[in-house]
């Protein structure tokens, strides 16, 4: 279970990503946060911001048309 869960159903890029980095902003090193999104292109867009931020992407999944990302705050 994720210490707090970002709902960016509906919004297209860049909206989840900009939302996302201001949540990690204000979350302690360590913590990890869920994203859930509706936007096929996440997938792609949540690998990339993880690998050029250096925060961890611990899960993801697809359920019912709904992308599920577990971020670990490591930067």
């Amino acid at each position: 279970m994720a210490d707090q869960v970002l709902d960016a159903k509906g919004l297209n890029c860049p909206l989840p990503i900009l939302r996302t980095k201001k949540a990690l902003k204000d979350m302690p090193t360590g913590a990890t946060l869920e994203v859930l999104a509706t936007d096929p292109g996440a997938v792609k867009d949540f690998e990339a911001f993880c690998r050029t931020t250096g925060n961890e992407l611990v899960s993801s999944g697809e359920a019912g048309g709904i992308y599920s990302f577990v971020i670990k705050h490591t930067a």
